[in-house]
C-alpha cells in the first residue's frame, strides 16, 4: 500500500476513535465496545489487532447486553466504508463473534450489513476485482453461518429431544452446502498476496476443519442408524449425501493444494480426507431398489385386490341376481284351489308345446293341504 493511502486510512481511524469519546453510553451505544471495533477494524492491511479483537469477543460472552451496541457499531462502520481492508476485517471479526456461540446469537439470524455487491472506491476494479470478489464470497458464508447457528441454538434452547434421522440427514445437508460455500473462498488475483489476505485464509481453512469433521461424524452415525428396512425417502436422501461428501472430499484435497501453493499456513496441515467404502454406497443403493421393489409389490397387491372386488360386483350384476319390474301380475300355486283329480285330467291334456295359460278357477272338491309347517319369517 503506498505511503499517502495508509496516511489517509489512519486519519479515518483517529477521527472515528475522537468521534466516539464524546459519546454516552446507551442501551445501543458503548464507547469502549466502539473503539475496540474500530481498533480491530482498522485500514492497516499489514497486520490484524488481536488484543482488540479478543477485547470484543470477551465483551460478547459477558453479557447478551452487548449484542445490541455490537450490530449497531458494526454495522455502521461497515456501511459507511469503501475499503476492503475495513470489510474484510469486519468480516473476520464478525467470524470470530460467531464462533463464540453464546445463545445471544440467536436474536442475529442474518447479518445486519449487506456486503453481497462490495466494490473497493479507491483503486481500479482492474486492481482489486480480486479482493471485491474475495468480499463477496466470505459475506456470503457467513450470513448462511450465522443463520444455521442461529437455527442450531434456538433447538438447544428447547426441550431436548433425540433427532430423528430425517433431522440428521438435514443438518448433514445443510453442512454440506456450508462447506460449498466455504470452498468459494480463495484468492484468485495475482496481487493477493498480502498479510491481511493470508490471515483470513487462515480463519477460512480452520473453519473448513471444523464444517469437514462435523460432515464425516454425522455420516458416520448416519451409516450405523440407516438400515436396510429405512423408508425410500431417507435411503435416497443419505445415498445423495454420500455422494456429495465423496465429490467434497476430492474438492477440498484440491483446495487444499491451492492454498499450499498461495502460503497459507494452516493449509500444510492437510486432514486426512475420508473415503466413504464403495460398499456403503452400494448397500444405501441395494435398500432403495429393496424398498422400490417392495413398494412395486404393495402396488400389485393392492390392484389385485381392486380387480377381484370389480369381479365380485359384476358376478352380482348377472341378469338372475337383477331386480325386475314388470306390470304382469305372478301367479303362485297358492292363488289355485284345485283337486288332485283335475291335476291329473288337465296334465293327461295339456300341450306342453304351447306356452301354459293362467290354470281356471276350480271348485274345490278335495283340497290340497301342505303337510309341512311353515317357518315364522316375521319375529317381534
Amino acid at each position: 500500500m503506498k505511503l499517502w493511502k495508509r496516511a489517509s486510512g489512519a486519519l479515518k481511524d483517529r477521527k472515528s476513535l475522537f468521534s466516539i469519546s464524546f459519546s454516552r453510553r446507551t442501551s445501543f451505544r458503548n464507547p469502549d465496545l466502539d473503539s475496540a471495533i474500530i481498533h480491530a477494524t482498522s485500514h492497516d492491511d499489514s497486520s490484524v489487532d488481536y488484543h482488540n479483537a479478543h477485547r470484543v469477543y470477551k465483551w460478547i460472552r459477558s453479557s447478551p447486553a452487548n449484542l445490541k451496541p455490537l450490530v449497531h457499531s458494526l454495522s455502521s462502520r461497515v456501511n459507511r466504508t469503501r475499503s476492503w481492508i475495513v470489510a474484510l476485517k469486519a468480516l473476520m471479526l464478525v467470524h470470530g463473534v460467531l464462533c463464540c456461540k453464546v445463545p445471544s446469537l440467536q436474536e442475529i439470524r442474518r447479518l445486519p450489513f449487506d456486503l453481497s455487491d462490495f466494490s473497493d472506491g479507491h483503486s481500479r476494479p482492474s486492481k482489486t476485482w480480486g479482493f471485491n470478489a474475495l468480499i463477496r464470497a466470505y459475506f456470503s458464508f457467513l450470513d448462511q453461518y450465522s443463520f444455521f447457528l442461529s437455527d442450531q441454538i434456538r433447538c438447544r434452547n428447547r426441550k431436548p429431544q433425540v433427532d430423528s434421522v430425517n433431522q440428521e440427514l438435514e443438518s448433514i445437508e445443510k453442512l454440506q452446502s456450508l462447506l460449498h460455500t466455504l470452498l468459494q473462498i480463495r484468492p484468485m488475483a495475482d496481487n493477493m498476496k498480502k498479510t491481511l489476505i493470508l490471515e483470513a485464509m487462515d480463519c477460512v481453512v480452520i473453519e473448513i476443519f471444523d464444517i469437514y469433521g462435523r460432515i464425516c461424524s454425522g455420516i458416520a452415525k448416519l451409516l450405523i442408524k440407516i438400515s436396510p428396512s429405512a423408508g425410500k425417502a431417507e435411503a435416497v436422501l443419505a445415498l445423495k449425501i454420500i455422494k456429495k461428501a465423496t465429490s467434497q472430499g476430492e474438492d477440498l484435497a484440491l483446495y487444499f493444494e491451492f492454498c499450499k501453493e498461495f502460503g497459507v499456513s494452516n493449509a500444510h496441515e492437510v486432514p486426512k480426507f475420508v473415503k466413504i467404502p464403495q460398499e456403503n454406497i452400494e448397500a444405501m443403493e441395494k435398500a432403495i431398489k429393496g424398498v422400490e421393489e417392495k413398494e412395486e409389490t404393495m402396488e400389485d397387491e393392492e390392484e389385485a385386490v381392486v380387480v377381484e372386488e370389480k369381479s365380485i360386483i359384476l358376478a352380482d350384476e348377472r341378469p338372475e341376481f337383477q331386480t325386475i319390474i314388470t306390470d304382469k301380475w305372478e301367479v303362485f300355486e297358492d292363488d289355485y284351489c284345485f283337486t288332485c283329480k283335475d291335476v291329473k285330467e288337465n296334465d293327461q291334456h295339456r300341450d306342453y308345446n304351447v306356452d301354459p295359460s293362467p290354470l281356471p278357477l276350480i271348485v274345490i272338491d278335495e283340497p290340497v293341504y301342505l303337510t309341512h309347517t311353515l317357518p315364522d319369517l316375521i319375529t317381534f
